[in-house]
């Protein structure tokens, strides 16, 4: 077996990874950041290839450098609990997360059993208010925010693929009524959620009717009542495809087969330095290996 390499190489491997920053993963591991370069560039040596694409001002994991980071972060995340557990300092983890209710129905609640099996000392405290990502400074430890983009200050991470799809009535894709032709959405009314208002927009540029004029557009503020209100035949919905996924209801049918990658997508977010706290490297690291 090939050896290891040392334990204090991994731990600025990973504080780097997480950060984006040598000189966060420094101040946070108390070294100076070319001390911290150096246990780097001792572990690419080790294992042979580069693990980060460096920048001016900042670093980023290569392919090869996100996939060991997968791999050996909640391993080393596991050893420090154990260390701390054995000197009688362990003690009850508690994170606290805004999500929106459509992405914690669909995506998260199903998946949290999985968590408390391997983590049973962490728990979670959720809240559903909108606008999280300003409230990450008024006792937030993580958000999970639907957005364009995400400000470079704060760390954010893609959530898997948010391609729009048209929702509808069930009837509406199969039998008499069912809608053959996307211009037949002018007699129809069009459902939009909020904070996806360009859902639709470009939905009709990718079928190749830019100029297509709905009966109306409803905007909702939920995305339960925007799927109901579809199910009952009241519109049209334009929706990501995990939304139709998630819902799992019988109701509800994709019409057309068309999907669009939106400008919009869900993203994690938090402080930098709040990934150097262990309750929230620990629901980073599962939460991205549950969805990737």
């Amino acid at each position: 077996m090939k050896r290891l390499p040392p334990l204090s190489a991994l731990e600025a491997f990973v504080h780097a990874g997480r950060t984006g920053s040598v000189k966060a993963a420094a101040e946070a591991l108390a070294l100076s950041s070319p001390a911290l370069t150096r246990r780097i560039q001792a572990l690419e040596r080790h294992v042979g290839h580069s693990l980060f694409d460096r920048r001016h001002q900042s670093i980023h994991l290569n392919e090869a450098g996100e996939r060991l980071l997968g791999e050996v972060g909640p391993s080393l995340d596991a050893l420090g609990l154990a260390m701390e557990r054995a000197a009688g300092t362990g003690e009850l983890m508690r994170l606290r997360l805004a999500v929106l209710p459509l992405f914690a129905s669909y995506q998260l609640m199903p998946r949290l059993p999985k968590l408390r099996a391997i983590e049973p000392d962490l728990h979670i405290d959720i809240e559903t208010r909108p606008h999280a990502l300003a409230r990450l400074d008024e006792g937030l430890d993580v958000a999970i925010a639907l957005a364009r983009e995400v400000e470079p200050p704060l760390y954010a991470r893609r959530l898997g693929a948010n391609r729009v799809v048209a929702i509808g009535a069930r009837r509406l894709a199969e039998g008499p009524e069912a809608l053959t032709d996307p211009a037949q959405l002018s007699g129809s009314t069009v459902l939009l959620h909020r904070d996806l208002p360009d859902a639709f927009d470009g939905w009709r540029e990718a079928v190749g009717l830019p100029d297509l004029v709905p009966a109306a557009i409803d905007i909702f503020d939920s995305g339960q009542l925007i799927l109901n209100a579809a199910a009952e035949g009241l519109g049209i919905a334009f929706m990501f495809e995990m939304h139709l996924e998630g819902a799992n209801d019988p109701r509800l049918a994709r019409l057309f087969d068309v999907a669009v990658e939106s400008p919009y997508c869900y993203w994690f977010a938090c402080r930098r330095s709040a990934l150097n706290r262990r309750p929230v490297r620990i629901f980073h690291d599962w939460l991205i290996g549950e969805l990737e």
